[in-house]
């Protein structure tokens, strides 16, 4: 029998990247799956790719920052699938890489937006449907930033931080109601959030180095969606307030050995093909 047989799973931002490295696992071990974006077409081919597996899958188009939107997800999968167990909160943007002031505001605040607001109204809409249940699993997705500040990265960062600090509180909140609520961090991912990045114009050459960091610390989004299934499963039933990270020292240890060695026997790397696009500063006096 497999971890999560029987069970219906949620994931925001579904269709790509870890979000839907999540939905194949989750698939994989039982699990009934719905997913979701903002884009209608993106939804229709990971939904595509998922039933490829040969189970069940649905998909649904949805602004996480949008309440009656996240509502209306909950819906269709209670419509679909009876109801759900398992939520998880991954959808997730970044605005371009630089300094706070020099950021577009629009993206800035879109940014706080989809994390933020994302993460509280699908844990409100969540948490309603558990409550009356008396059990569940809410799951939230860390990043950069949860534990320290990130200079360049503030709004996606400083998100992450708030992240971890509601859902601490939201455990405690109801630590006797039989729902289980988590945050976790995947760590460092070889996805579209790191490998197709914007920055602002002037600070380009602060991201020289992060292929680098990336084949220290970086690891295709399977690995940790693996930890997320754990979570998800009969194995922290009764358990509420875990806060699991992916990305250890000793594995960050293990990152930096390897690069040391592969550096000093010349071998060549991990290929990773990073992207990275300038757009324009909104605060035209750098200092770099």
């Amino acid at each position: 029998m497999s971890e999560l047989d029987g069970k219906t799973a949620v994931v925001t931002g579904g269709t790509r990247g870890f979000g839907l490295a999540v939905a194949q696992a989750f698939a994989c071990a039982g699990a009934n799956v719905v997913i979701c974006s903002r884009s209608p077409q993106a939804v229709a081919q990971a939904v595509d790719s998922l039933r490829a597996l040969d189970v069940q899958a649905g998909g649904f188009a949805c602004d996480v920052s949008d309440l009656d939107k996240v509502q209306a997800l909950a819906k269709y999968a209670t419509a679909t699938f009876g109801g759900f167990d398992v939520w998880v909160n991954n959808a997730g943007i970044s605005p371009p890489y630089g300094p706070t002031i020099h950021v577009q505001p629009e993206a800035f605040v879109r940014a706080t937006q989809i994390n933020m607001l994302g993460t509280y109204y699908g844990s409100l809409v969540a948490m309603r449907a558990f409550l009356a249940l008396g059990k569940g699993k809410l799951i939230n997705v860390l990043g950069v930033g949860d534990r320290k500040p990130q200079p360049m990265q503030n709004a996606y960062a400083s998100s992450k931080a708030w992240i971890l600090n509601f859902t601490k509180a939201l455990a405690e909140e109801y630590k006797d109601s039989g729902v289980g609520v988590f945050a976790f961090n995947p760590g460092m991912m070889d996805t579209d959030l790191l490998l197709d990045v914007e920055v602002v114009q002037g600070y380009e050459k602060r991201l020289d180095a992060l292929d680098t960091v990336m084949r220290i610390l970086s690891q295709q989004p399977e690995v940790p969606a693996r930890k997320a299934v754990w979570l998800a499963s009969a194995e922290t039933d009764g358990r509420t307030g875990l806060v699991v990270r992916e990305m250890t020292s000793l594995k960050m240890l293990r990152g930096a050995l390897g690069e040391l060695t592969r550096r000093l026997l010349r071998r060549p790397g991990r290929p990773i093909d990073i992207q990275v696009t300038p757009v324009a500063a909104a605060f035209p006096e750098q200092h770099t």
